[in-house]
């Protein structure tokens, strides 16, 4: 596993657009995240095509897979944050070198969409790679909770993953261990087979889903097609983030009609995860250990920077 160094005074940080591209009207928030960043010694900088429209819907998979390519290439950059969220980061698997990727190991951090990315480059390449706020929603919030996290993960030596005021509930009770893996519920389903199927075998599973988008019907669907492609006969351990719906119907009431009584692995909840302005930064590659019995019901087991 390559564990990528910690972020320094100085240090250059590339905002890349692999999801959707950055538009006029998210120059707000873009201009709030990059003074956050300066405002500790961060320097900002963005890829050639953040804000290219080339298809009439984003970049074209080359513009957006060449940004990232050259941002791991250029050493000069310490961390590619992923811009904003989107629809398509998955068209990029065919484009994005690896071998460079692996070469060049240095954080690259984002969610939603950008669950695709982050989970295939650490699964071609061994790189850990980071679940936590995007570019853009690092100041799009209404706390500062996400900015104190990137602070916490990236410039400090810290290996939580709970803040003081977080809570974790048990699902089904238990321990295991493993590595972590996931991130959004609809993009990692889709890794669930076909080319780019991602290694479950005795991983840990965090998965998050966004309600506007995402009916109960649709978490359902998406999880037994993980179901019919054995995903659940792999893991060790399922930790459930934040989903918000109109019919208050909950994902971990959706995971266990999904379930039923076959599987032993324990199952926890928090809600500082997803799509939420409490977005703890969530490493994908680290140990991490499940304990019921503990507060925090889940724990990394090892460093996640260097």
């Amino acid at each position: 596993m390559l564990i990528p160094n910690k972020l320094k005074q100085g240090d250059k940080v590339l905002v890349v657009s692999a999801s959707n591209s950055l538009l006029e009207k998210d120059k707000e928030y873009i201009e709030k995240s990059k003074k956050m960043l300066e405002n500790v010694g961060l320097k900002v900088e963005f890829s050639k095509n953040s804000y290219s429209n080339t298809t009439g819907y984003g970049g074209t998979v080359v513009e957006k897979a060449d940004d990232i390519n050259n941002g791991f290439k250029n050493s000069e950059y310490k961390m590619i944050f992923i811009a904003k969220g989107g629809g398509n980061s998955n068209s990029l698997f065919d484009y994005l070198d690896y071998d460079v990727i692996k070469e060049n190991p240095k954080i690259i951090c984002g969610f939603s969409d950008s669950t695709s990315i982050t989970n295939m480059i650490t699964e071609k390449t061994g790189l850990v790679t980071y679940s936590g706020p995007t570019f853009k929603s690092l100041s799009s919030w209404e706390t500062d909770y996400a900015y104190k996290w990137f602070i916490k993960r990236f410039m400090e030596d810290n290996s939580d993953l709970f803040d003081i005021d977080d809570k974790s509930y048990i699902i089904k009770e238990g321990m295991a261990e493993g590595e972590l893996i996931g991130g959004n519920l609809s993009l990692i389903s889709r890794m669930a087979s076909g080319k780019y199927t991602l290694n479950f075998e005795n991983k840990i599973l965090f998965i998050e889903e966004l309600g506007f988008e995402s009916e109960p019907a649709i978490c359902s669907g998406n999880l037994h097609y993980m179901k019919q492609n054995g995903v659940f006969d792999k893991i060790k351990g399922l930790w459930v983030g934040f989903y918000e719906h109109e019919d208050n119907i909950s994902l971990e009431k959706i995971v266990l009609e999904v379930l039923g009584e076959n599987y032993n692995f324990p199952i926890i909840k928090s809600n500082n995860f997803g799509h939420t302005d409490k977005k703890v930064i969530i490493p994908i590659g680290i140990k991490a250990r499940i304990d019921t019995n503990k507060e925090n019901k889940i724990e990394i087991t090892e460093r996640c920077t260097k």
